[in-house]
């Protein structure tokens, strides 16, 4: 702690009403952090011959003002010491009031210090005033978020959101000494600043560097923090306005007819591999993700409207209704495992396995097919709907049902990369304008 002098003018309108002088100020300075706190009079709003008093704090740079709600009259003052000057009983009370006031400011600076808040000057404002707005961070925010939304999203989108709440406690301490912020203070500077530490973070582990699309998850979660903080009212401005997610096309990876054949056709002699083996061959035939096959019990095979076997269930991520007629190889793993202890005990149509050991598995799988793809359990929905059924002339509308897409425009995103289909189609055509051309020389000859 330490005391200087500095000169003072107010930074209101009617500056020239003000005249010029020198305080004392009570400061400290830690490793982030300049702070003062002074006592001024506002002459320019002088009522009866009394200016009144307000206490400035100023932390680095950025000042803000409160009204101590206490007058007196300017020749009774000391702008030097910021305090009121002579003997009286009623300018020594005055004087301990102001020293109390001080005294809280700094208690609620040290405390926001101690406990690793974001200290700023309209924050510690808000601590003093105890408005409720002070208590809105945004460790609260994400507290809320996952108490809410805990019993709505899946578990792996909860992990996700607690990843990114980790990246953002991460950025929170390298760039401001603190591990929470004030809603108030997040703007377009803090958007921009989080996404170039996404870039720049390099993992002291084994994990790799995120890259382009990852990053944009991360921003797109904290966006979507964001706004519930609006919907909320605990945000009246908007830092993603003029923000823009920017993901990098990716193709979706799927198998061709030939690598789907040969992890058919393997025979595999341990017990695991044949399950998972059965398991992923199910989801190629049925285009159900990893959660929903799992959660499939046998109720949810039902008769369709044609008289055959369906399934007939729900998304857990979207909720939407999914109903797949069934093909004869899917029919056929059902019948498989209809008597298997494991599936009989949980409830289920198939046994269970975690989706780590699915796809750590599943990897050992495509080694011994010399299957050279990152081979996950997603891949075989992607292969539903490309080598299964898009290639082989089913409508894309009906894929996206069967899917259980929200949209359209989700699943045309496999029509896009079925190359095979399009070479098929462009054949047809080459077809069609040599037979048009034939009859066209046909008819010139004539």
């Amino acid at each position: 702690m330490y005391l200087f002098s500095a000169p003072f003018i107010d930074g209101h309108k009617n500056d020239r009403q003000i005249n010029h002088f020198h305080y004392k100020i009570y400061a400290m300075k830690t490793k982030s952090n300049t702070f003062g706190v002074v006592f001024y009079l506002r002459k320019y709003k002088a009522n009866r011959g009394k200016s009144p008093i307000y206490a400035r704090i100023t932390i680095d740079g950025k000042r803000v003002d409160i009204s101590t709600k206490r007058s007196i009259e300017d020749k009774f003052w000391n702008g030097n010491k910021g305090l009121a000057k002579g003997s009286r009983l009623e300018i020594q009370s005055l004087n301990q009031y102001l020293e109390k006031i001080k005294a809280r400011i700094i208690n609620h600076y040290q405390e926001m210090i101690l406990n690793g808040k974001l200290v700023t000057a309209e924050g510690l404002k808000n601590k003093f005033l105890g408005i409720d707005k002070q208590e809105y961070t945004l460790s609260k925010l994400t507290e809320y978020h996952n108490t809410q939304m805990q019993q709505i999203l899946t578990w792996g989108t909860m992990k996700n959101y607690f990843t990114t709440q980790k990246y953002l406690i991460r950025f929170l301490a390298k760039k401001f000494g603190t591990n929470d912020i004030y809603l108030s203070e997040i703007n377009y500077k803090f958007i921009i600043d989080f996404e170039f530490f996404l870039r720049s973070w390099k993992p002291i582990d084994h994990q790799r560097p995120l890259k382009n699309n990852g990053i944009m998850k991360h921003m797109e979660r904290f966006q979507k923090l964001i706004n519930l903080a609006k919907r909320l009212e605990w945000m009246t401005n908007d830092p993603f306005l003029n923000y823009k997610l920017k993901f990098d096309k990716v193709e979706r990876g799927f198998l061709l007819i030939d690598e789907l054949l040969t992890i058919e056709e393997k025979e595999f002699k341990i017990e695991r591999l044949k399950q998972v083996k059965d398991l992923f061959i199910f989801s190629c035939y049925t285009g159900l993700s990893y959660i929903d096959l799992i959660n499939l019990t046998p109720e949810h095979v039902t008769v369709g409207i044609d008289g055959s076997k369906w399934i007939n269930t729900n998304r857990q991520k979207s909720k939407n209704p999914v109903k797949i007629p069934l093909l004869p190889k899917a029919i056929a793993i059902i019948e498989k495992y209809k008597m298997h202890p494991k599936a009989i005990h949980e409830g289920k149509l198939l046994p269970g396995m975690s989706n780590q050991k699915l796809n750590t598995y599943l990897k050992e799988i495509a080694d011994l097919c010399e299957i050279d793809k990152n081979l996950t359990f997603h891949i075989a929905r992607h292969t539903f709907a490309t080598t299964v059924t898009l290639t082989n002339g089913v409508p894309i509308e009906s894929i996206s049902k069967m899917l259980g897409h929200t949209k359209l425009s989700t699943t045309q995103i496999y029509a896009k990369v079925v190359e095979t289909k399009l070479s098929h189609y462009m054949n047809e055509l080459r077809s069609k304008l040599a037979t048009f051309k034939r009859k066209q020389q046909k008819q010139d000859i004539r």
